[in-house]
């Protein structure tokens, strides 16, 4: 006789794509966890990579429903959550859907030609929708939410905390960190040691994905508005890779940190006095609302979609908010509000663990497990 698959409250079934969404999900297990559910995550295996964005979203569709069965072949969930609607394409059973943005919104034209169709029927068929942010609820496809229940819907952000000055041990960085030159992880480790009352990085970025955080403009926008001894620091992406991609790099004032783990990219936030980005479109922006919680100074283009900071950044100071980036530097640099820091952490506290364990606890699993 077969044993009987283990009991389990709550099955996260995470795309895992990208370092945010994996960690969007950890720190949803340990929300789980903390609310006194039990919970696990399985992960789709990444698939190899292909050149479109329909076959790419096929094969993590089909990935995500591969690690879902073999764990439902073994457990038995009380509740599913899918972690984005690409992971819920496919699925084998109904669940929850979690989603910065729906493929209706970030997958336009000929990109989501077959996503947008089986996304509409799963975002009907699901028994909760659980949209990052209300900017991502407003995305979702005219006439699903009609048809829907007013309590099958609720927003669960990703909470921001700030983290601990220091460096995690050696045996915990990440592979992708020990890729780095000795050289560059040495200044980096004596960087992460740094006191972080020490703001002497002029400006930051985030550019794992340069085109789309829309690098080119930040570039341009530093080059004419940079003074001498004024550095901007790359984070997220490797020299090498700007190289391939046809950056001209090195470049005055600009230094590559490279890819590093969590800790000693916060240190490097905490040392920093802005944090700038220009992104063509911003699903979330967890990158910009961890660089708050951390005292930079958010200089941003208005870019579309369900940019959680953006309404954030316009009440700080909407100085600092515009298509002209050059300008928008200089004043953060040179003119900062004195009371920018914590005014910042005040718009943060719905975004604070504290703030997202109650949702959890008090809305979140009594729907789940209803």
């Amino acid at each position: 006789m077969a044993p009987r698959p283990d009991a389990l409250d709550v099955l996260i079934v995470s795309l895992g794509s990208t370092a945010g969404l994996r960690a969007a999900d950890e720190e949803l297990l340990a929300s789980l966890h903390r609310a006194g559910a039990s919970a696990r995550i399985v992960r789709a295996a990444p698939p190899s990579p292909v050149r479109t964005l329909m076959l790419t979203d096929l094969r993590w569709a089909r990935a995500a429903r591969r690690a879902a069965c073999a764990e439902l072949a073994r457990t038995r969930p009380r509740a599913l959550i899918y972690s984005t609607t690409t992971a819920a394409l496919l699925w084998p059973a109904p669940g929850a859907i979690r989603f910065d943005a729906p493929a209706a919104a970030n997958r336009p034209g000929r990109h989501g030609l077959w996503q947008r169709v089986v996304e509409r029927r799963r975002l009907r068929e699901a028994p909760l929708l659980l949209p990052q942010s209300n900017g991502a609820l407003r995305e979702v496809p005219a006439g699903v939410l009609d048809s829907r229940p007013s309590d099958s819907t609720l927003v669960l952000a990703v909470p921001v905390e700030p983290r601990a000055s220091g460096l995690a041990s050696a045996s915990h960085q990440t592979r992708d960190a020990h890729k780095m030159s000795e050289a560059q992880q040495a200044r980096d480790s004596h960087e992460a040691h740094e006191p972080s009352r020490m703001r002497d990085i002029a400006a930051i970025a985030y550019a794992a994905n340069p085109a789309k955080k829309g690098l080119g403009t930040m570039l341009d926008a530093w080059r004419r508005a940079a003074k001498p001894g004024e550095e901007l620091v790359l984070a997220g992406v490797s020299e090498r890779r700007l190289r391939a991609l046809g950056y001209a790099l090195p470049a005055p004032g600009v230094r590559v940190a490279g890819l590093l783990d969590p800790e000693r990219y916060r240190a490097l936030l905490r040392r920093a006095r802005v944090y700038v980005c220009a992104a063509d479109r911003e699903d979330y922006g967890i990158a910009q609302l961890e660089a708050l919680a951390e005292g930079c100074v958010l200089v941003t283009t208005p870019s579309p979609g369900p940019y959680v900071a953006l309404p954030i950044a316009r009440e700080l100071d909407a100085r600092l908010v515009g298509e002209d980036l050059a300008s928008r530097l200089r004043v953060a640099l040179d003119d900062p509000a004195p009371d920018y820091a914590a005014r910042a952490e005040l718009a943060l506290a719905p975004f604070r663990r504290a703030a997202v364990d109650r949702v959890v606890a008090e809305q979140l699993l009594p729907r789940l497990l209803a």
